[in-house]
């Protein structure tokens, strides 16, 4: 679509791209098919889709797709959408936000190998990427559209600025793969950043056990959420001293050092020898 067809669109249906909701719609047809092909659907494949938008990327999965369910959060679009009845026959609509919605229902309701897509908004990155690792042994893959910057806090590596929780937690559940950096003018509006396509695949051999996942977040969220603070200060008032200090020992890592000089399996280990420790 055009942006000139897309604005005809919006206006035939009394609509503008919202700010509030991060709209920025994928506007290229060959994109969205490339786009569908690194998400790596597939016949047999069911489909959960968060942010529909116009349904260009959401046509192009259809085609690939056994059955779809697509989610879309602005009421305005989901009219559009409906009385255009421009959307493949398999595919649902669902007017819901993906931070609400019962998104593991939704999955358990598409069968054994679904696959999730998403164009998330900067706003809500990084709760829905969280509420994805959830359901990560139900889910065959994900592959999210993000800003460049959330992008690059998912691929850093320990010891850079980007380095942190969010991603530490995604490298012990899930590779995580770089597959296309969008430009701005596969949009429209066009966006003042540049997004990147990731793909996400659950560990064949997962690094945590049941459970592990939320005790490893409490930590990470302590030990990054003061940077400039040492390991041995950051944690402090969560374990106390003593208890502290036996864990950073039975761990093998040294107090002096900071949470971001840690990789993810070291920290996993810290995480570990606290809750064997208290």
């Amino acid at each position: 679509m055009s942006p000139a067809e897309i604005r005809a669109l919006l206006d035939r249906h009394g609509l503008v791209a919202r700010k509030d909701l991060g709209q920025n719609f994928l506007a290229d047809e060959r994109v969205a098919a490339k786009l569908a092909d690194l998400a790596q659907v597939g016949p047999g494949d069911a489909v959960l889709e968060i942010g529909c938008g116009l349904g260009v990327l959401t046509r192009a999965l259809a085609a690939r797709a056994e059955r779809m369910v697509t989610l879309e959060i602005d009421a305005g679009i989901v009219r559009l959408l409906r009385a255009e009845a421009s959307l493949p026959a398999n595919v649902e609509l669902v007017h819901a936000d993906a931070l609400r919605c019962d998104l593991a229902a939704l999955v358990a309701s598409l069968g054994p190998r679904v696959r999730v897509v998403a164009n998330l908004p900067y706003s809500i990155s990084a709760p829905a990427l969280r509420r994805l690792l959830d359901l990560r042994a139900r889910l065959a893959g994900w592959s999210v559209m993000l800003q460049r910057e959330v992008a690059a806090r998912l691929l850093a590596a320990p010891g850079s600025r980007e380095y942190g929780s969010l991603g530490v937690l995604h490298r012990l559940a899930v590779r995580v793969e770089r597959c296309l950096e969008l430009p701005p003018a596969a949009f429209f509006p066009e966006p003042r950043v540049r997004s990147r396509f990731l793909r996400m695949t659950p560990l064949a051999v997962p690094a945590l056990g049941p459970g592990e996942l939320e005790a490893v977040e409490a930590l990470l969220r302590r030990a990054f959420g003061q940077r400039r603070k040492t390991l041995r200060g950051a944690l402090r008032e969560a374990a106390g001293p003593e208890v502290l200090a036996r864990a950073l020992a039975a761990a093998g890592v040294d107090p002096r050092l900071r949470a971001e000089a840690l990789a993810p399996e070291r920290l996993l280990a810290l995480a570990r020898a606290l809750r064997e420790a208290t």
